[in-house]
Protein backbone atom coordinates (compact mmCIF):
# COMPACT_ATOMS: atom_id res chain seq x y z
CA UNK A 1 0.00 0.00 0.00
CA UNK A 2 3.07 2.68 0.63
CA UNK A 3 3.60 2.71 -3.26
CA UNK A 4 -0.15 3.13 -3.53
CA UNK A 5 0.44 7.26 -4.08
CA UNK A 6 2.84 6.46 -6.97
CA UNK A 7 0.61 4.27 -9.02
CA UNK A 8 -2.76 6.03 -8.41
CA UNK A 9 -0.14 9.06 -9.58
CA UNK A 10 1.04 7.08 -12.97
CA UNK A 11 -2.72 6.18 -13.78
CA UNK A 12 -4.03 9.94 -13.77
CA UNK A 13 -1.02 11.19 -16.14
CA UNK A 14 -3.81 10.79 -18.67
CA UNK A 15 -6.68 11.02 -17.61
CA UNK A 16 -8.39 10.75 -20.79
CA UNK A 17 -7.17 7.61 -21.87
CA UNK A 18 -7.85 6.26 -18.02
CA UNK A 19 -11.80 7.47 -18.36
CA UNK A 20 -11.91 5.74 -22.05
CA UNK A 21 -10.13 2.33 -20.73
CA UNK A 22 -12.15 2.01 -17.73
CA UNK A 23 -15.32 3.32 -19.81
CA UNK A 24 -14.51 0.48 -21.93
CA UNK A 25 -13.81 -2.32 -19.52
CA UNK A 26 -16.92 -1.39 -17.70
CA UNK A 27 -19.66 -1.45 -20.61
CA UNK A 28 -17.66 -4.64 -21.93
CA UNK A 29 -18.23 -6.26 -18.37
CA UNK A 30 -21.67 -5.42 -18.37
CA UNK A 31 -22.94 -7.14 -21.89
CA UNK A 32 -20.80 -10.09 -20.27
CA UNK A 33 -22.54 -10.16 -17.37
CA UNK A 34 -25.63 -9.92 -19.20
CA UNK A 35 -24.96 -12.43 -21.24
CA UNK A 36 -24.50 -14.60 -18.65
CA UNK A 37 -27.73 -14.04 -16.90
CA UNK A 38 -29.62 -14.72 -20.19
CA UNK A 39 -27.91 -17.59 -20.58
CA UNK A 40 -28.62 -18.52 -16.60
CA UNK A 41 -32.40 -17.67 -17.56
CA UNK A 42 -32.67 -19.91 -20.52
CA UNK A 43 -30.97 -22.74 -18.73
CA UNK A 44 -32.98 -22.14 -15.53
CA UNK A 45 -35.68 -24.39 -16.50
CA UNK A 46 -33.37 -27.62 -16.72
CA UNK A 47 -31.83 -26.85 -13.75
CA UNK A 48 -34.87 -26.67 -11.54
CA UNK A 49 -36.94 -29.45 -13.00
CA UNK A 50 -37.72 -32.22 -10.77
CA UNK A 51 -35.89 -35.29 -10.76
CA UNK A 52 -39.22 -37.56 -10.15
CA UNK A 53 -41.34 -36.32 -12.79
CA UNK A 54 -41.60 -37.25 -16.65
CA UNK A 55 -43.38 -35.36 -19.35
CA UNK A 56 -45.86 -36.97 -21.74
CA UNK A 57 -46.60 -35.57 -25.32
CA UNK A 58 -47.62 -36.42 -28.66
CA UNK A 59 -44.93 -37.84 -30.43
CA UNK A 60 -45.93 -35.46 -33.39
CA UNK A 61 -45.14 -32.13 -31.74
CA UNK A 62 -46.28 -30.40 -28.64
CA UNK A 63 -49.34 -28.55 -30.31
CA UNK A 64 -50.56 -32.24 -31.00
CA UNK A 65 -53.22 -33.23 -28.22
CA UNK A 66 -53.75 -36.76 -27.11
CA UNK A 67 -57.56 -38.34 -25.50
CA UNK A 68 -57.98 -38.04 -22.34
CA UNK A 69 -58.34 -41.62 -21.45
CA UNK A 70 -54.67 -42.10 -21.94
CA UNK A 71 -54.20 -40.26 -18.30
CA UNK A 72 -56.17 -43.73 -16.65
CA UNK A 73 -53.94 -45.90 -18.73
CA UNK A 74 -50.88 -44.25 -17.45
CA UNK A 75 -51.87 -44.37 -13.69
CA UNK A 76 -51.62 -48.05 -13.81
CA UNK A 77 -48.13 -48.32 -14.72
CA UNK A 78 -46.00 -49.21 -11.40
CA UNK A 79 -43.91 -46.35 -10.15
CA UNK A 80 -46.59 -43.75 -11.39
CA UNK A 81 -47.66 -41.91 -7.88
CA UNK A 82 -49.37 -38.86 -9.43
CA UNK A 83 -50.40 -38.14 -13.29
CA UNK A 84 -52.22 -34.59 -14.27
CA UNK A 85 -53.23 -32.72 -17.25
CA UNK A 86 -52.83 -29.77 -18.80
CA UNK A 87 -53.33 -27.51 -22.20
CA UNK A 88 -52.12 -24.35 -23.54
CA UNK A 89 -54.83 -21.69 -23.53
CA UNK A 90 -53.37 -18.81 -25.32
CA UNK A 91 -55.16 -15.91 -24.16
CA UNK A 92 -54.17 -11.99 -24.83
CA UNK A 93 -54.45 -9.61 -21.55
CA UNK A 94 -55.37 -5.57 -23.04
CA UNK A 95 -52.21 -6.10 -25.30
CA UNK A 96 -50.74 -8.92 -27.49
CA UNK A 97 -46.97 -7.72 -25.64
CA UNK A 98 -48.35 -8.63 -22.18
CA UNK A 99 -47.08 -12.06 -22.98
CA UNK A 100 -47.85 -14.70 -20.30
CA UNK A 101 -47.82 -18.56 -20.06
CA UNK A 102 -51.43 -19.73 -19.69
CA UNK A 103 -52.62 -23.59 -19.07
CA UNK A 104 -55.87 -25.13 -18.74
CA UNK A 105 -54.74 -27.60 -15.59
CA UNK A 106 -56.56 -30.90 -13.74
CA UNK A 107 -57.25 -29.09 -10.06
CA UNK A 108 -57.65 -32.52 -8.73
CA UNK A 109 -53.97 -32.97 -9.26
CA UNK A 110 -51.76 -30.12 -9.83
CA UNK A 111 -50.40 -30.01 -6.55
CA UNK A 112 -49.71 -33.15 -6.54
CA UNK A 113 -47.13 -33.19 -9.03
CA UNK A 114 -45.94 -29.63 -8.91
CA UNK A 115 -45.33 -29.46 -5.36
CA UNK A 116 -43.05 -26.96 -5.59
CA UNK A 117 -45.41 -24.23 -6.11
CA UNK A 118 -47.57 -22.87 -3.28
CA UNK A 119 -51.23 -22.04 -2.65
CA UNK A 120 -52.40 -21.25 0.41
CA UNK A 121 -55.18 -23.48 1.49
CA UNK A 122 -57.79 -21.38 1.71
CA UNK A 123 -57.17 -19.83 -2.30
CA UNK A 124 -56.80 -22.53 -3.35
CA UNK A 125 -60.60 -24.43 -2.01
CA UNK A 126 -61.66 -21.09 -3.26
CA UNK A 127 -60.29 -21.73 -6.94
CA UNK A 128 -61.67 -25.13 -6.58
CA UNK A 129 -65.40 -24.04 -6.17
CA UNK A 130 -64.82 -21.39 -8.56
CA UNK A 131 -65.67 -22.47 -12.35
CA UNK A 132 -64.12 -19.33 -13.90
CA UNK A 133 -61.60 -19.50 -10.67
CA UNK A 134 -57.96 -18.98 -11.66
CA UNK A 135 -54.62 -18.73 -10.25
CA UNK A 136 -51.65 -16.58 -10.80
CA UNK A 137 -47.56 -16.89 -9.92
CA UNK A 138 -46.20 -14.17 -7.75
CA UNK A 139 -44.36 -12.63 -10.60
CA UNK A 140 -47.14 -12.36 -12.68
CA UNK A 141 -49.27 -10.60 -10.26
CA UNK A 142 -47.09 -8.21 -9.38
CA UNK A 143 -46.31 -7.47 -13.13
CA UNK A 144 -49.80 -6.07 -13.32
CA UNK A 145 -50.40 -5.64 -10.16
CA UNK A 146 -53.09 -8.00 -9.36
CA UNK A 147 -54.73 -8.77 -6.62
CA UNK A 148 -56.94 -11.76 -5.20
CA UNK A 149 -60.33 -10.64 -6.27
CA UNK A 150 -60.10 -9.39 -9.17
CA UNK A 151 -61.78 -10.01 -12.41
CA UNK A 152 -59.08 -11.29 -15.57
CA UNK A 153 -60.70 -10.88 -19.04
CA UNK A 154 -58.32 -12.80 -21.88
CA UNK A 155 -59.34 -13.11 -25.57
CA UNK A 156 -58.76 -16.07 -27.28
CA UNK A 157 -59.03 -16.69 -31.24
CA UNK A 158 -57.71 -20.11 -30.90
CA UNK A 159 -60.60 -21.91 -30.20
CA UNK A 160 -63.32 -20.97 -32.98
CA UNK A 161 -64.10 -17.41 -32.91
CA UNK A 162 -62.50 -14.60 -31.12
CA UNK A 163 -63.92 -14.34 -27.62
CA UNK A 164 -63.55 -12.79 -24.18
CA UNK A 165 -63.58 -15.33 -21.25
CA UNK A 166 -63.64 -13.73 -18.10
CA UNK A 167 -61.91 -15.38 -14.70
CA UNK A 168 -61.55 -14.27 -10.95
CA UNK A 169 -58.55 -14.62 -9.61
CA UNK A 170 -59.07 -16.78 -6.94
CA UNK A 171 -55.11 -17.17 -5.66
CA UNK A 172 -51.62 -16.74 -6.12
CA UNK A 173 -49.13 -19.36 -5.85
CA UNK A 174 -44.98 -18.64 -4.85
CA UNK A 175 -42.21 -21.06 -5.93
CA UNK A 176 -39.85 -22.62 -3.32
CA UNK A 177 -37.38 -23.06 -5.60
CA UNK A 178 -35.31 -20.05 -6.00
CA UNK A 179 -35.78 -18.44 -9.49
CA UNK A 180 -38.66 -20.67 -10.14
CA UNK A 181 -41.05 -19.81 -12.61
CA UNK A 182 -43.85 -17.51 -11.05
CA UNK A 183 -45.14 -15.99 -14.28
CA UNK A 184 -47.69 -18.78 -15.29
CA UNK A 185 -51.91 -18.42 -14.67
CA UNK A 186 -54.08 -21.21 -14.46
CA UNK A 187 -57.75 -21.91 -14.78
CA UNK A 188 -60.46 -24.35 -14.67
CA UNK A 189 -60.21 -27.74 -16.98
CA UNK A 190 -64.42 -27.94 -16.32
CA UNK A 191 -64.62 -24.24 -17.17
CA UNK A 192 -62.36 -24.84 -20.39
CA UNK A 193 -64.11 -27.76 -21.63
CA UNK A 194 -67.85 -26.33 -21.15
CA UNK A 195 -67.00 -23.60 -23.42
CA UNK A 196 -64.76 -24.74 -26.00
CA UNK A 197 -65.73 -25.60 -29.38
CA UNK A 198 -66.92 -29.25 -30.08
CA UNK A 199 -64.57 -29.85 -32.60
CA UNK A 200 -61.48 -28.60 -30.76
CA UNK A 201 -59.98 -30.04 -27.87
CA UNK A 202 -63.29 -32.37 -26.35
CA UNK A 203 -61.71 -34.70 -23.97
CA UNK A 204 -57.90 -34.08 -25.19
CA UNK A 205 -55.38 -33.02 -23.53
CA UNK A 206 -52.57 -31.31 -24.66
CA UNK A 207 -49.28 -33.11 -22.33
CA UNK A 208 -48.99 -34.85 -19.50
CA UNK A 209 -46.97 -34.52 -15.96
CA UNK A 210 -46.44 -37.59 -13.92
CA UNK A 211 -44.62 -37.68 -10.28
CA UNK A 212 -43.05 -40.43 -9.63
CA UNK A 213 -42.42 -42.69 -6.82
CA UNK A 214 -38.80 -42.34 -7.52
CA UNK A 215 -36.21 -40.98 -9.81
CA UNK A 216 -34.90 -44.59 -10.45
CA UNK A 217 -38.01 -45.08 -11.96
CA UNK A 218 -37.89 -42.73 -14.94
CA UNK A 219 -36.35 -44.55 -17.35
CA UNK A 220 -38.35 -47.79 -17.23
CA UNK A 221 -42.06 -45.85 -16.75
CA UNK A 222 -41.16 -43.57 -19.74
CA UNK A 223 -40.27 -46.80 -22.06
CA UNK A 224 -43.99 -48.51 -20.71
CA UNK A 225 -45.49 -45.10 -21.52
CA UNK A 226 -44.33 -44.72 -25.19
CA UNK A 227 -44.85 -48.66 -25.95
CA UNK A 228 -47.83 -48.85 -24.40
CA UNK A 229 -49.38 -46.60 -27.10
CA UNK A 230 -46.83 -47.40 -29.95
CA UNK A 231 -48.72 -47.98 -33.36
CA UNK A 232 -51.70 -46.00 -31.88
CA UNK A 233 -53.04 -43.51 -33.58
CA UNK A 234 -51.97 -40.93 -30.94
CA UNK A 235 -48.15 -42.34 -30.00
CA UNK A 236 -46.44 -40.67 -27.15
CA UNK A 237 -42.91 -38.97 -26.17
CA UNK A 238 -42.09 -39.72 -22.70
CA UNK A 239 -38.84 -37.78 -21.28
CA UNK A 240 -37.88 -36.20 -18.35
CA UNK A 241 -38.82 -33.27 -17.21
CA UNK A 242 -35.40 -31.91 -17.58
CA UNK A 243 -35.17 -33.00 -21.06
CA UNK A 244 -38.22 -31.43 -21.93
CA UNK A 245 -37.43 -28.07 -20.64
CA UNK A 246 -33.91 -28.08 -22.72
CA UNK A 247 -35.72 -29.03 -25.85
CA UNK A 248 -38.26 -26.68 -25.28
CA UNK A 249 -35.51 -23.84 -24.97
CA UNK A 250 -33.94 -25.32 -28.51
CA UNK A 251 -36.43 -24.63 -30.40
CA UNK A 252 -35.52 -21.01 -30.22
CA UNK A 253 -31.87 -21.53 -31.45
CA UNK A 254 -28.89 -22.79 -29.83
CA UNK A 255 -28.78 -20.21 -27.57
CA UNK A 256 -26.12 -21.72 -25.26
CA UNK A 257 -23.42 -21.65 -28.30
CA UNK A 258 -24.53 -17.56 -29.58
CA UNK A 259 -24.49 -16.39 -25.62
CA UNK A 260 -20.78 -18.35 -25.59
CA UNK A 261 -19.46 -16.68 -28.49
CA UNK A 262 -20.38 -13.40 -27.98
CA UNK A 263 -19.12 -13.62 -24.53
CA UNK A 264 -15.71 -15.08 -25.32
CA UNK A 265 -15.33 -11.93 -28.17
CA UNK A 266 -16.43 -9.46 -26.00
CA UNK A 267 -13.65 -10.93 -22.83
CA UNK A 268 -10.99 -11.22 -25.72
CA UNK A 269 -11.49 -7.90 -27.22
CA UNK A 270 -11.56 -6.44 -23.70
CA UNK A 271 -8.38 -7.71 -23.08
CA UNK A 272 -6.76 -6.37 -26.43
CA UNK A 273 -7.90 -2.87 -25.38
CA UNK A 274 -6.97 -2.98 -21.82
CA UNK A 275 -3.37 -4.64 -22.80
CA UNK A 276 -2.89 -1.75 -25.71
CA UNK A 277 -3.36 0.84 -22.84
CA UNK A 278 -0.97 -0.74 -20.72
CA UNK A 279 1.64 -1.38 -23.24
CA UNK A 280 1.91 2.68 -24.47
CA UNK A 281 1.90 3.86 -20.69
CA UNK A 282 4.91 1.46 -20.52
CA UNK A 283 6.03 2.30 -23.39
CA UNK A 284 6.03 6.23 -22.29
CA UNK A 285 7.48 5.86 -18.76
CA UNK A 286 10.42 3.78 -20.01
CA UNK A 287 12.67 6.60 -18.91
CA UNK A 288 11.09 6.31 -15.19
CA UNK A 289 11.23 2.85 -15.03
CA UNK A 290 15.00 2.74 -16.40
CA UNK A 291 15.40 5.26 -13.15
CA UNK A 292 13.57 3.07 -10.67
CA UNK A 293 15.74 0.00 -11.31
CA UNK A 294 19.11 2.52 -11.46
CA UNK A 295 18.05 3.68 -7.92
CA UNK A 296 17.91 -0.08 -6.49
CA UNK A 297 14.08 -1.01 -7.30
CA UNK A 298 14.35 -4.83 -8.27
CA UNK A 299 12.94 -6.17 -11.70
CA UNK A 300 10.37 -7.50 -9.76
CA UNK A 301 8.95 -4.38 -8.43
CA UNK A 302 9.37 -3.02 -11.96
CA UNK A 303 6.42 -6.00 -12.64
CA UNK A 304 4.61 -5.52 -9.48
CA UNK A 305 4.14 -2.02 -10.75
CA UNK A 306 3.24 -2.51 -14.19
CA UNK A 307 0.32 -5.15 -12.64
CA UNK A 308 -0.78 -3.12 -10.01
CA UNK A 309 -2.03 -0.36 -12.67
CA UNK A 310 -3.48 -2.83 -14.68
CA UNK A 311 -5.34 -4.13 -11.32
CA UNK A 312 -6.42 -1.08 -10.69
CA UNK A 313 -8.23 -0.15 -13.66
CA UNK A 314 -9.31 -3.51 -13.67
CA UNK A 315 -11.41 -3.63 -10.65
CA UNK A 316 -12.52 0.15 -11.10
CA UNK A 317 -13.89 -0.51 -14.94
CA UNK A 318 -15.20 -3.95 -13.34
CA UNK A 319 -17.04 -2.83 -10.29
CA UNK A 320 -18.49 -0.17 -12.42
CA UNK A 321 -19.81 -2.60 -15.22
CA UNK A 322 -21.53 -5.08 -12.34
CA UNK A 323 -23.59 -1.67 -11.23
CA UNK A 324 -24.46 -1.03 -14.20
CA UNK A 325 -25.69 -4.82 -14.83
CA UNK A 326 -27.49 -4.89 -11.18
CA UNK A 327 -29.00 -1.84 -12.11
CA UNK A 328 -30.31 -2.45 -15.25
CA UNK A 329 -31.21 -5.89 -15.33
CA UNK A 330 -34.33 -5.68 -13.30
CA UNK A 331 -35.07 -2.79 -15.54
CA UNK A 332 -34.55 -4.81 -19.05
CA UNK A 333 -36.69 -8.24 -16.96
CA UNK A 334 -39.68 -5.31 -17.39
CA UNK A 335 -39.23 -4.10 -20.41
CA UNK A 336 -39.40 -7.86 -21.60
CA UNK A 337 -42.56 -8.56 -21.14
CA UNK A 338 -42.58 -11.91 -20.04
CA UNK A 339 -41.15 -13.11 -22.97
CA UNK A 340 -38.09 -14.62 -21.23
CA UNK A 341 -37.60 -16.82 -18.01
CA UNK A 342 -36.93 -14.12 -14.94
CA UNK A 343 -33.63 -12.58 -15.39
CA UNK A 344 -31.83 -12.91 -12.02
CA UNK A 345 -28.43 -11.27 -11.34
CA UNK A 346 -27.16 -14.21 -8.56
CA UNK A 347 -24.54 -13.33 -6.02
CA UNK A 348 -22.47 -16.42 -8.18
CA UNK A 349 -22.73 -14.11 -11.57
CA UNK A 350 -21.20 -10.88 -9.23
CA UNK A 351 -18.50 -13.23 -7.95
CA UNK A 352 -17.76 -13.88 -11.40
CA UNK A 353 -17.84 -10.81 -12.61
CA UNK A 354 -15.15 -10.23 -9.82
CA UNK A 355 -12.82 -12.99 -11.03
CA UNK A 356 -12.87 -11.98 -14.44
CA UNK A 357 -12.25 -8.65 -13.98
CA UNK A 358 -8.82 -9.77 -12.09
CA UNK A 359 -8.05 -12.07 -14.80
CA UNK A 360 -7.99 -9.88 -17.39
CA UNK A 361 -6.16 -7.35 -15.40
CA UNK A 362 -3.44 -9.67 -14.56
CA UNK A 363 -3.21 -10.90 -17.94
CA UNK A 364 -3.21 -7.05 -19.95
CA UNK A 365 -0.52 -6.08 -17.63
CA UNK A 366 1.69 -9.44 -18.01
CA UNK A 367 3.26 -8.93 -21.20
CA UNK A 368 4.09 -5.32 -20.42
CA UNK A 369 5.23 -5.67 -16.99
CA UNK A 370 7.16 -8.82 -18.19
CA UNK A 371 8.69 -6.35 -21.11
CA UNK A 372 9.66 -3.47 -18.57
CA UNK A 373 10.75 -6.05 -16.15
CA UNK A 374 13.62 -7.33 -18.92
CA UNK A 375 14.20 -3.92 -19.97
CA UNK A 376 17.95 -2.94 -19.52
CA UNK A 377 18.68 0.36 -17.42
CA UNK A 378 21.42 1.49 -20.06
CA UNK A 379 19.05 0.86 -23.15
CA UNK A 380 16.13 2.53 -21.52
CA UNK A 381 18.25 5.66 -20.54
CA UNK A 382 19.45 5.69 -24.24
CA UNK A 383 16.23 5.97 -25.25
CA UNK A 384 15.16 8.88 -23.48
Amino acid sequence: MKFSRLIFANLFRKKARLILTIGSFAIALFLFTLLAVVRGAFSRGTELAGADRLVVINRVGLINTMPLAYGDKIRQIKGVKYVTHNNWFGGVYQDEKNFFPQFVIDPENQRQVMTEMRVPDDQWKKFLGDRQGAIAGRNLANRFHWKVGDRIPLQNALYGSTKTWEFNLDGIYTNDKEGGDESQFWLQWDYFYENAPDALNRGQAGWWVLKLDSPDDAVRVGKAIDEGFANSSYETKTETESAFQAGFAKQLGNIQLLITTIGSVVFFTLLLVTGNTMAISIRERTGELAVLKAIGFSDRFVLFFVLAESLVIALFGGLIGLGLAFLAIPVVAVKLNGLLPPLLLSAAALGTGVVLAVAVGLASGFLPGISAMRMRVVDALRRV
